[in-house]
């Protein structure tokens, strides 16, 4: 296992969202093993010299989707599972050639594809996958064709979807239980219906019985889920039932935004994926620039009710290649140095073995990324990757170097 020895850089804590100058770092293999404010001595370590750059923890991404390689769902049926791995491997090559060195799958991946992940087979981000989604027959993820009984393959686990149909109270905890076997690592439950879906992305889809079951079955498993969830009703359900996060979000009221807080929840918007489709055009783009407002609204009624905000993207196919826009369009309506915190430290509470994410200090992963501006300053820093970013170390490992490192004396 290596050992470096980082230093000459400006350390950005997003704890107390400044730069802290005067700082060297030593990374032991995949462990942060010491952080220092005055000069370290050894004798055998790679010198890692970032030419006073910005050295922060490495980015978390709490929602996406990395076997979506086609922008329809319903495409997904004609791209076989290898061809679709391979995709997938790609798309998360992306993912950390921008920083993200870890991800949280809002459905679609299994416990598969973060082994191949964690032991090298792909290069990416730490995957946390949550299998699929748990969705109504009828309801927004239900991608049947008409006539259809069945949602995908029982032979491939009906990998043409991210979902999986069910309800009722015992047909959810024995899915949830299923979806855990398979390797996810928390549940996704769609609560509400979709931006395209019959009646209005607003509209509920599951009782509070059938909440109740589904967050109490991942309890007894020791994990959490995460919810879709639009407009403040289907909000409000899913944080009286114990759902942690609350993805997208939009139509957040004032109460609910009270009652998330008082019970931890954790809100997740998603920007820039109805930036990307308010700005495309199509059947879709009116819709998309409201739920865009309404997002922006409900990140200002989270943030004054002290609800804690995480970061995600939710993009599909080729829009992938927008993933860091999010950090634009967040820092219209919420300070930097709190989109940097969303990106860091808030999103790896939502991860398994979140002490060690999301943070520079001594027994953290090392995960770390350096940048040529100080984000704090300008957030194109984070927006702008392919222009800003010189160093991406995911555990332990130089997994992106667009300058020289890793020998004696080098600079980053």
């Amino acid at each position: 296992m290596a050992l470096y020895h980082f230093k000459n850089f400006q350390m950005l804590d997003p704890e107390v969202g400044e730069l802290l100058g005067g700082r060297e770092i030593v990374v032991d293999g995949n462990t942060i093993r010491e952080v220092s404010d005055k000069p370290i001595k050894l004798a055998q370590a790679d010198v890692v010299d970032c030419g006073g750059r910005t050295l922060m923890p490495g980015l978390i991404d709490s929602h996406v989707h990395v076997v979506l390689s086609e922008v329809s769902l319903r495409n997904l049926e004609s791209v076989p599972l290898t061809l679709m791995t391979a995709r997938a491997a790609m798309l998360m090559r992306g993912m950390l050639d921008r920083g993200f060195t870890s991800v949280r799958d809002a459905g679609g991946a299994d416990g598969s594809l973060a082994a191949a992940v964690e032991t090298g087979l792909f290069p990416g981000p730490r995957l946390f996958p949550s299998g699929r989604g748990l969705a109504p027959p009828g309801g927004h993820g239900d991608f049947r064709r008409p006539g259809e009984t069945e949602l995908g393959c029982p032979c491939c686990a009906g990998r043409r979807s991210i979902t999986r149909l069910a309800h009722g109270p015992e047909a959810l905890r024995l899915a949830v239980r299923e979806e855990i076997a398979m390797g996810a690592t928390q549940i996704k439950v769609m609560a509400s219906g979709g931006i395209a879906s019959p009646g209005g992305p607003e509209r509920g889809q599951y009782s509070a019985e059938e909440l109740r079951a589904i967050v109490d079955a991942a309890a007894a498993a020791g994990t959490y889920v995460m919810a879709h969830a639009y407009g403040a009703a289907a909000i409000r359900a899913c944080v009286e039932a114990g759902v942690r996060s609350i993805e997208h979000g939009s139509g957040l009221d004032a109460p609910t935004a009270a009652s998330m807080a008082e019970r931890g929840a954790v809100l997740v918007p998603t920007l820039v994926v109805f930036d990307r489709l308010a700005h495309e055009g199509g059947f879709l783009a009116d819709v998309a620039a409201r739920i865009f407002d309404e997002s922006c609204t409900s990140i200002a009624l989270a943030r004054a009710a002290g609800v804690r905000i995480a970061h995600g993207s939710d993009l599909e196919g080729s829009a992938h290649a927008f993933q860091s826009e999010e950090f634009r369009l967040k820092a219209g309506v919420m300070p930097v140095a709190e989109v940097i915190a969303s990106a860091t430290r808030v999103s790896a509470e939502l991860l398994p073995g979140s002490t060690l994410l999301g943070v520079i200090a001594v027994g953290a992963a090392a995960d770390l990324i350096a940048l040529d501006e100080n984000p704090l300053a300008d957030i194109e820093a984070l927006a702008a990757p392919d222009r800003h970013l010189r160093l991406v170390v995911k555990n332990g490992e130089v997994a992106v170097r667009r300058c020289r490192t890793g020998q004696k004396g080098s600079d980053a």
